[in-house]
């Protein structure tokens, strides 16, 4: 398994794997309607484009030249990095793909210099007890409005570099 610097021809595969998890993780969270509208909100073309080709980094996970999944994470003060987005398909879970991508955006984060991880994460997901487990914690909650009458519930979580190695 490796990690490799997304580009934009990538943006297809991140789109198919976004549609392939999305609705398993959140249809006992989400509307269908709010879904759609979250998908398109944040995975369409441009968005992605932005993204990769702006502050944001992000890698795409894959093994023998499939894509396994992706993340993605953003250096958002010298102290500070945000995780925005770790998924992988379906079928790779409890595989361990989730631990090798956070000590993977752990390391990115030390190259950094940075101290703290931290990532907004829904919370009625069951990723806030992997994250819990991966040794962040909760540090606040956010309803953050995302438009349309949308809202993204969310624990904020923050992982110590320094605190915890």
């Amino acid at each position: 398994m490796q990690f490799r610097k997304a580009t934009i021809l990538d943006i297809p595969s991140i789109q198919a794997i976004a549609e392939e998890t999305w609705r398993p993780t959140y249809n006992h969270i989400l509307t269908e309607e709010q879904t759609l509208y979250m998908l398109d909100l944040m995975y369409n073309s441009a968005t992605l484009q932005a993204q990769i080709e702006g502050k944001v980094s992000f890698y795409i996970v894959e093994e023998a030249g499939l894509a396994l999944g992706y993340v993605a994470f953003e250096s958002i003060s010298p102290e500070v990095v945000k995780l925005h987005k770790i998924y992988f398909r379906p079928n790779q879970k409890n595989k361990g793909m989730g631990r090798l991508a956070i000590e993977f955006v752990k390391r990115q984060t030390q190259e950094l210099g940075a101290r703290f991880i931290k990532l907004n994460v829904n919370k009625f997901n069951s990723a806030v007890d992997f994250y819990i487990k991966m040794g962040f914690t909760k540090q606040r909650e956010m309803v953050l409005d995302i438009g349309q009458g949308y809202v993204m519930d969310d624990y904020v979580m923050q992982y110590d570099l320094v605190l915890i190695q």
